[in-house]
């Protein structure tokens, strides 16, 4: 398949070549089987709607006919019998949104987290999981433990290079020698032939920073020998090491030399010390597709992002060898103030100690909700001493608040863009992080190209759908035609809306009517049913 082929094409071209032409090639990822022909009854047939079809064509009104699994006919249905009919009629009618960059597996494997409800609630029918260089190495297990109590969505499986290298080196900061390159390879050859759409790497957090740009390309290459695409939290989005230019550059590399379809995930200018670089990042992903190389971007509608406060303060080589490392290192004087110079460096990077919230702390509950500045304060430290102490305990999760409003249009406006929530499904105790769980999708709609305009309906959706399944290559999902699946978001524009905000991030997302995953309604009439029709795709 020919990813790159028709995804940039302004409404102008595709006007002047012949709308009805353009569009059946450029949404077709495969042609169907058979020929789709109105059948005398459907099992699902939805009248009424606006279609957006995810390419990024206005709406149009058009009954919609579901057998199986499929949609087997859109036009005019009015003569046509079903099963079940939704009256849709003053509502949309899109694909099923998209997440390419999810942390939901954790809660995914849980009978309480499977439904995904928080996910459905959004418009989401599909999720692509183990991003930033994370994840299991064993597929067919994750697989396994994924199906044990079904799944409300489809999702779909990277493989992560830091766990590869974990797995063969530890935590261990050097090049691995040709018997642990070998290793390596093994484990992505053998989750690649497991169905996995790619490799994801997280050169920002250890063990993925221990490794030279070489040693990922190597892998990304074999990547690409079965298909794959290759995702990436860049070694730097702002100016903790290479800079966030270099960092995409980087990437850009890595695509280059690999032949590897690059994704710059959660795109973004963090911090006051790279803000407005937004423009030369475009610059850069524009120069390189005008090469003909294939770099995306996704990205989540947030003014905050949400990491641990080790990878947020620490320097990486205080992080080599594990925690109890870094706890020796703590105790040394020499070695403690090294580190407090560089975490000294790294909270101006972010803005300041008012500017982080802890989200989350296992060892720490009561620090959850406050700031750094404020537990500081309480513990009569600076915010630096404080984060040192804490480090002796673990890693809380936090909050920070490091992005600039004109970064996030910037990026979100490029037509190689897509959404992602780099969200979770929480479960039992578990803290929540951030509202982009919850309200990734709506809020984008909502905020972004509604109320402000920085992208229209149309080219939302699209970012959201057709485009996430062209770079993934995800068959016959992600657009409104014959012979896609059916998997469908029915939604009420005036009433869509995020409802989760910073002081209660749980809330879900309001103004789904229907969801429908793989032809079964997950979402009937605004309230959660107990289908489970959700499946673990393979790219092969």
């Amino acid at each position: 398949m020919d990813r790159n082929r028709f995804t940039n094409l302004t409404t102008a071209t595709v006007l002047a070549v012949g709308v009805t032409a353009m569009i059946a090639i450029a949404i077709t990822s495969r042609a169907p089987s058979r020929s789709y022909r109105t059948p005398g009854r459907f099992d699902l047939l939805i009248t009424g709607g606006k279609v957006l079809d995810g390419t990024g064509n206005p709406w149009h009104r058009a009954d919609i006919g579901v057998l199986g699994d499929r949609i087997v006919a859109v036009g005019d249905l009015s003569e046509a019998r079903a099963s079940r009919t939704i009256d849709a009629d003053g509502l949309y009618v899109a694909p099923g949104f998209i997440d390419v960059h999810t942390h939901a597996a954790g809660g995914l494997v849980t009978e309480e987290g499977s439904p995904a409800r928080p996910l459905l609630a959004q418009g989401v029918t599909t999720a692509i999981l183990n991003p930033d260089g994370q994840g299991p190495t064993d597929l067919v297990r994750q697989k396994h433990d994924l199906e044990e109590h079904g799944l409300g969505i489809n999702v779909a499986l990277m493989i992560g290079h830091g766990s590869v290298r974990r797995n063969v080196l530890g935590m261990e900061d050097r090049a691995p020698d040709s018997r642990e390159l070998q290793a390596m390879s093994g484990l992505v050859r053998k989750a690649m032939e497991a169905g996995a759409f790619g490799l994801s790497s997280g050169p920002f957090y250890t063990p993925g920073s221990f490794a030279e740009t070489g040693e990922i390309t190597e892998l990304a290459r074999l990547a690409a020998s079965y298909g794959g695409v290759h995702t990436s939290h860049i070694r730097d989005e702002s100016d903790y090491s290479i800079g966030l230019l270099a960092a995409v550059e980087e990437l850009i590399t890595i695509s280059r030399e690999s032949g590897i379809p690059g994704v710059v995930t959660h795109i973004k200018a963090l911090g006051p010390n790279v803000w407005g670089l937004s423009d030369e990042v475009v610059e850069l992903i524009n120069a390189a597709r005008a090469e003909g190389l294939e770099i995306w971007a996704d990205q989540y509608p947030y003014e905050a992002s949400s990491t641990g406060l080790a990878p947020a303060l620490l320097p990486r080589w205080a992080q080599a060898g594990g925690r109890a490392e870094l706890v020796r290192r703590l105790d040394d004087p020499a070695e403690r103030a090294r580190i407090r110079e560089a975490i000294t460096a790294n909270l101006q990077r972010r803005g300041g100690a008012d500017r982080i919230v802890f989200s989350g702390s296992r060892a720490e509950p009561e620090i959850v909700g406050k700031s750094l500045h404020e537990v500081a304060e309480n513990r009569g430290l600076g915010p630096v001493e404080a984060a040192m102490e804490l480090f002796r305990e673990g890693s809380p999760s936090i909050i920070s608040f490091n992005m600039e409003e004109g970064d996030i249009a910037t990026f979100m406006r490029q037509p190689w863009t897509m959404t992602s929530t780099d969200g979770d499904i929480p479960v039992g105790g578990n803290a929540m992080s951030h509202p982009r769980s919850f309200g990734t999708f709506p809020r984008k709609i909502r905020k972004y190209a509604l109320a402000e305009g920085v992208l229209d309906l149309a080219g939302a959706i699209r970012s959201m759908t057709s485009l996430s399944a062209t770079v993934f290559t995800i068959e016959d999902r992600g657009v409104v035609r014959e012979g896609a699946f059916a998997d469908l978001a029915i939604f009420d524009l005036d009433r869509l809306t995020d409802t989760a905000t910073w002081e209660e991030p749980g809330r879900l997302a309001e103004g789904m009517v229907w969801v429908i995953v793989n032809g079964r309604p997950a979402v009937e009439e605004g309230a959660f049913t107990d289908e489970l029709a959700g499946r673990v795709l393979s790219r092969r």
